[in-house]
């Protein structure tokens, strides 16, 4: 973490005040405060109009977490913990992990020919699939 700030990537960092959270009761583990503390956290960081993400990066954050975005707006909930304190750090700390995998771009697929074994595979099943089902019809006399 930076000073005044979590650093995604280099050339990446998210001030604290463009994070929002919101607490509530957790359905986790809690014992007797587990009516009384509220240690659910909701972290929310709005990625389609934060200053902070790169203009480069935007659609490729955009692609990555369209499930996860709702009006553009990424919500991480934590309750693992019974403290807040330690539920505010996981928050943060998978926020960092989803948008560090989503500024990583995919590698495409370099298309490779068959192979000569391959192909001899699959044209002799293509040949036994035949003959099965030539051995189906009625007899011809």
């Amino acid at each position: 973490m930076k000073e005044g700030g979590i650093e995604i990537i280099p050339g990446f960092v998210i001030a604290e005040t463009e994070l929002r959270e919101r607490f509530s009761h957790s359905p986790g583990p809690g014992g007797q405060g587990v009516n009384t503390a509220d240690s659910r956290v909701e972290l929310m960081f709005d990625v389609e109009n934060s200053g902070a993400v790169p203009d480069q990066l935007r659609p490729i954050i955009g692609l990555a977490l369209k499930n996860r975005l709702v009006n553009g707006v990424l919500t991480v909930a934590v309750h693992d913990q019974r403290s807040q304190l330690a539920n505010r750090k996981l928050a943060r700390a998978r926020l960092v992990g989803l948008l560090q995998t989503a500024c990583i771009q995919p590698r495409r697929r370099r298309a490779t020919r068959r192979t000569s074994g391959s192909q001899r595979r699959r044209l002799e099943a293509k040949k036994r699939r035949g003959e099965l089902k030539r051995n189906r019809q009625r007899p011809t006399w």
